[in-house]
Parts: C-alpha cells; sequence; structure tokens
C-alpha cells in the first residue's frame, strides 16, 4: 500500500483540497499546530518531492529559517520519520511511518475485512474493484484490484480524492445522515476536473437524493476523461456508510449503460463485508 501518494497532514486530518499546491501550503503555514504542524508540513514537502531531497531545496521552499529548519529535521531525524543520506547528503521519508501507516490501515480500515471479497470480485469480474471509506466528506481508498488489462487512473490504494465527482464517493455521500450530509456537501471543492464535473452544492444534492432512491452511483468521466465506473454504499445494520465499492472501466471498454449489469454483484458482495464488520469498531463516517 502506498500510503505517500497523499500529504502527511492529510493522512492524519482527513483534509483535502482542489486549490492549487501553492495555495495549499501557505494555507497549511497559516494554520498549523505548532512545532507538530511544522514537522508534518516538512513530511508534506519531502513527500511531494517524490525523490530524496537536499537541504537547500527545502529551504528554498520553507517559510522557516534555516535554523528553525534544522531543528525540524533534526527532530524528525531522531524519531525516525524521515532518514538521511550522509554520501548525497539527501533526505527521505523513514520507515517509521510505513509502520504507522500499515497500523491505522489495520486498526481502523475496512480493508482487512473486506479483502476476500474485494479479490473475488475482481477475479469473477475482471474489471478494477475499489473499497473505500470516507474521510471528512473526501474519499480515502483503501484497497484496489486492476483488471487483467489495467487502466492507467487517479486512484490508489493510501491516497485521497475527491468525493462530489466520483462513483463512489457520491455513492457514500448520498446515504449519510441528513446532518452529515449537508456538512460534507459543503465541505466538497467543487473544481471541474472535466466539462462532466458537477461544481455546484446544489446539483451535487440532486444526484444524492436519485443515489439514495436508486441505492447506486456512477461517475460519468466527472473526475478523469474516460474513465467511468458505478458504485455501492457498504451500510451497517443501521443503514450508515461504512465505505463502498466500485467497478471501474473505461470509455474505450465499455459503455456506462453495460456497467448498470454489475451493481446487483457490487451490492451482494457489499451486505456480506457489512456482515463480516458488524463488530468491528470504525471511526465515524
Amino acid at each position: 500500500m502506498n500510503c505517500f501518494r497523499y500529504s502527511c497532514q492529510e493522512f492524519v486530518s482527513g483534509r483535502v483540497s482542489n486549490v492549487p499546491r501553492e495555495e495549499r501550503f501557505l494555507d497549511k503555514v497559516t494554520t498549523s499546530d505548532g512545532t507538530v504542524g511544522k514537522a508534518l508540513e516538512l513530511l508534506d514537502r519531502v513527500a511531494e518531492k517524490k525523490r530524496p531531497v537536499r537541504f537547500t531545496e527545502l529551504l528554498a521552499d520553507s517559510p522557516h529559517p534555516k535554523a528553525t529548519l534544522h531543528r525540524l529535521l533534526r527532530t524528525l531525524l531522531r524519531q525516525e520519520m524521515l532518514s538521511y543520506d550522509r554520501d548525497r547528503q539527501t533526505y527521505s521519508l523513514g520507515l517509521r511511518l510505513v509502520t504507522l501507516a500499515h497500523a491505522a490501515w489495520r486498526q481502523s480500515s475496512l480493508a482487512p475485512i473486506a479483502r476476500p471479497f474485494v479479490d473475488a470480485l475482481a477475479v469473477r469480474l475482471d474489471e478494477t474493484i475499489h473499497l473505500a471509506q470516507l474521510d471528512n466528506g473526501q474519499v480515502l481508498y483503501l484497497d484496489k484490484r486492476n483488471a487483467a488489462d489495467p487502466i492507467e487512473m487517479f486512484s490508489q490504494a493510501g491516497k485521497t480524492g475527491p468525493g462530489y465527482c466520483t462513483g463512489i464517493g457520491k455513492a457514500m455521500l448520498a446515504f449519510l445522515p441528513d446532518d452529515q450530509r449537508r456538512m460534507a456537501i459543503q465541505q466538497q471543492g467543487y473544481f471541474a476536473h472535466t466539462r462532466h464535473t458537477i461544481t455546484n452544492a446544489s446539483a451535487l444534492s440532486d444526484e444524492l437524493a436519485i443515489i439514495r432512491e436508486q441505492g447506486m452511483a456512477f461517475d460519468r468521466e466527472e473526475h478523469e476523461t474516460g474513465i467511468i465506473c458505478v458504485a455501492v454504499p457498504i451500510l451497517s445494520s443501521k443503514g450508515r456508510p461504512i465505505g463502498g465499492l466500485s467497478l471501474t472501466s473505461s470509455t474505450q471498454r465499455a459503455a456506462l449503460a453495460d456497467l448498470h449489469k454489475f451493481a446487483s454483484i457490487l451490492h451482494l458482495q457489499a451486505k456480506e463485508i457489512s456482515r463480516a464488520a458488524e463488530h468491528w469498531q470504525f471511526p465515524s463516517p
């Protein structure tokens, strides 16, 4: 599982933004929680480079003076959140982050319970299967199984995506209690990823009402051009969404109408996952 495709602060708080990266960083700087916030921001910067990074590069991007940056780096190195290559004089993410990420995945996610059901769906349907949970109105992808002929797409286990323009996000949002759903609708970014993207709260609210009636949601190339999906919620015995399942394909492979036939299969597996998870404790959506 790649746990570093989304920011370290998003991993802790669940926050996601569709504004440009520079604006996100400035927002983080002004809203940080003291030293912990500064350390998490620094981990974000290292993670965003996607390669080992030198001190001079970090300093060029940093809002902090050189002495503060040195102090933060020393703290993160002592805590094994970062590692340092003396020969190359570069910093990279530390193994302790991997340990923490996997511990969180095991303890608070639906993934370990749902794994056999996701595996069975992938084998049976030979399309990309996603498992996800809601995190502050956004989609946290927990697991993914590619088709034999995989499709290049945004989603990846451990990555956070938008709720308003993904099938699996909408499937879960639709079944939130009224007050939580209204709040989640207001939390969305409404960035137009494609010409099909829902870009306002009113339109999303209308679509979620239809999804509640039909029991399934669709991604009509709303997040990525050429990518379509059908999705269903995984509901607790009280009707609360504890996760979601989706089958994803491409417009080169199938028409949106072709995906309707998979909804009943997804619903059956969602119910099986719900039964298996009945006594598991999950964070509230």
